[in-house]
């Protein structure tokens, strides 16, 4: 039982299930520094760089107190001087990698405009996403239902809501934006990894897994049971389709549309209110 009194991940999977009071307090810098052990060499940056590179390569599982100590060659005793275990190291790898798309400029005057558009907000955010899953997939493997916010989740959703602000939405609904833009992406590079893992995993390629179920697939196809599956064009299922970029466009369509009822609906009442004001 975490000190919040929810269920914690045993194999911590789970961001926010560790020692909450101490997550914050690494992640804000507010924590005491060990007083005794390794002084220069051993630090909580090092460590958390040392995490992410072994789930970059190996996975989340690979992750262990012990595993750390021997890629930073020190005693495992001396991490946990530092962090308190592998739950609060998850989530210091999260705010790590979500803060690595971001400018590293942390003034706010200084820091480079987002894209006037919203469309190519929401065209950047889903790619910027896409390229971290890709580079950090372990990000898939993760409960982030409860995410304990450090500096790089924050200043990313302020960005987000900088860029998106023009939409006019209410705050609602462009927190909503967000969850769906970033779903639609987590969705994708979720069955990409998936399918790779899948080639891992049973050292079939995609062609062979599905060659040998061709067989079985054309006596189907010829029964008649399936007439909307037969009718399907010989290019239906072509690697070469974008989905990415075909539900991307839907989605900035969607969000278009609702765009322009929110306008309509504000001209509507500007000039009922200025026909109230004649009377």
């Amino acid at each position: 039982m975490a000190k919040d009194g929810s269920t914690a991940a045993t194999d911590g999977t789970a961001t926010g299930s560790g020692d909450i009071a101490r997550s914050l307090e690494l992640l804000w810098g507010t924590g005491e520094r060990p007083s005794r052990g390794p002084k220069p060499g051993l630090t909580l940056d090092r460590i958390v760089t040392a995490a992410v590179a072994v789930a970059d390569a190996e996975g989340l599982a690979a992750v262990s107190m012990r595993r750390l100590s021997t890629e930073l060659g020190t005693g495992t005793m001396s991490l946990y001087r530092y962090v308190p275990g592998k739950a609060e190291l998850l989530d210091l790898m999260l705010d790590r990698v979500l803060g690595e798309p971001l400018p590293t400029d942390t003034d706010p005057v200084d820091a480079p405009a987002p894209p006037a558009d919203w469309r190519a907000s929401i065209d950047v955010m889903a790619r910027t996403y896409l390229d971290n899953l890709r580079r950090h997939p372990w990000l898939l493997k993760i409960n982030q239902a409860r995410t304990v916010l450090g500096p790089s989740a924050l200043r990313g959703l302020e960005l987000a809501l900088t860029a998106l602000r023009s939409m006019g939405l209410r705050d609602p609904e462009l927190i909503s934006v967000i969850i769906t833009v970033n779903s639609f992406v987590e969705g994708l590079a979720r069955t990409r990894a998936d399918a790779a893992e899948a080639v891992r995993e049973t050292g079939l390629s995609d062609q062979e897994f599905w060659d040998n179920q061709s067989p079985y697939l054309e006596r189907a196809m010829l029964s008649g049971a399936y007439p909307m599956m037969a009718s399907l064009s010989e290019d239906t299922f072509s690697a070469e389709f974008d989905h990415f970029e075909f539900g991307l466009r839907r989605l900035i369509a969607g969000f278009e549309a609702l765009v322009e009822e929110r306008t309509a609906e504000r001209t509507t009442e500007r000039t009922t209110e200025r026909t109230a004001a004649r009377k």
